[in-house]
């Protein structure tokens, strides 16, 4: 055979090699999530059976609760009950209202998601064409106050909270001109201030980011040989400049995604929207600890997988590099 005929079964051998590699690291990270998932909730001060049924509950309540829950045993028996009850999908009873875990997230997961959709494609919308528009507008030194409007403003977007930009679109746009709901999820109107509550930050970050990556791409040399063959404006941006910037900004887009699923743990809690950052405040304020783990399972999990498909999207864009170096 010749070096030609090697170069398909070499480069099917290279991809088996990073995706085992990707998914050990995916499974030893969510080994560990689970661990620390299980030691939070046990590290924590107090007997969380009497603090969920009250300092009134008769001990043989109190009791009977512990030995269902398997809490009368061995710290390594509930260790291995829990691993086993998250193989099986079983995460347990809710110690407040004795459903299952189970059902509470399948409540709950469809609208964080549906929140957190939203205001990434949002914030993707938003930040890639307007960090070109300011890239193309201010290279080369040009249009400095254009920059420095823009730098100013992300910056000042960037240091604003989450918790604090969702209290105040609540007291301007719900409380005081009664525009929007002041909390809940009832119609496309109430996903409006959470969704800005949530977006503001990363349309700013994501859009400095892009503003970089044009100005860089726009100084290479293949786009100077594109500019002076005189091509129309809409081909040289879109074809040449457009797609080298979306490849470079995959990765912080990934990032971004999974930050912002975090970060809607604070915009639930004050907009009372119905997913699992509400429940997560909610069962930790309770000490309903089984419901705290599976929450805490979601948003980990959630930040693990997308940064596994943010690895291989980034594989598939540029193989010969990222299977390399990893």
């Amino acid at each position: 055979m010749t070096l030609r005929d090697w170069a398909p079964i070499s480069g099917a051998h290279s991809w088996i090699a990073f995706l085992a590699r990707r998914s050990v690291r995916f499974l030893v990270s969510m080994f560990l999530l689970v661990t620390a998932s299980f030691a939070m909730v046990h590290a924590l001060p107090g007997d969380p059976v009497r603090d969920a049924l009250g300092v009134k509950a008769a001990p043989d309540v109190i009791a009977a609760t512990r030995h269902r829950l398997g809490l009368d045993q061995s710290l390594w028996r509930q260790y291995l009950h829990y691993l086993h009850g998250l193989v099986t999908g079983d995460f347990g009873e809710s110690l407040i209202s004795s459903t299952p875990v189970r059902n509470i997230m399948a409540q709950l997961v469809p609208s964080t998601l549906a929140l957190g959709s939203v205001a990434f494609l949002v914030a993707i919308v938003v930040s890639i064409p307007l960090g070109v528009v300011v890239g193309i507008a201010a290279r080369d030194g040009r249009r400095r106050g254009v920059h420095l409007t823009f730098a100013g403003a992300t910056g000042l977007l960037l240091s604003v909270p989450d918790y604090v930009l969702s209290v105040g679109l609540v007291f301007v746009f719900a409380v005081t001109f009664r525009v929007f709901p002041v909390a809940g999820q009832s119609g496309p109107s109430s996903y409006v201030l959470p969704v800005i509550a949530l977006a503001t930050g990363p349309i700013a970050y994501l859009a400095r980011i892009v503003r970089a990556e044009t100005q860089r791409v726009l100084a290479e040399d293949y786009m100077r040989t594109a500019r002076s063959k005189r091509l129309p404006r809409r081909l040289l941006y879109v074809r040449h400049a457009v797609p080298n910037i979306l490849t470079a900004t995959l990765t912080v887009s990934g990032l971004i995604l999974a930050s912002l699923l975090a970060g809607t743990v604070l915009v639930e809690a004050v907009f009372a929207w119905p997913g699992v950052g509400h429940e997560l405040v909610q069962s930790v304020l309770a000490t309903d600890f089984p419901v705290v783990q599976a929450t805490a399972l979601f948003f980990g999990s959630a930040v693990l997988l997308i940064n596994l498909a943010v690895d291989i999207i980034i594989a598939l864009v540029d193989p010969r590099s990222t299977i390399r170096e990893s």
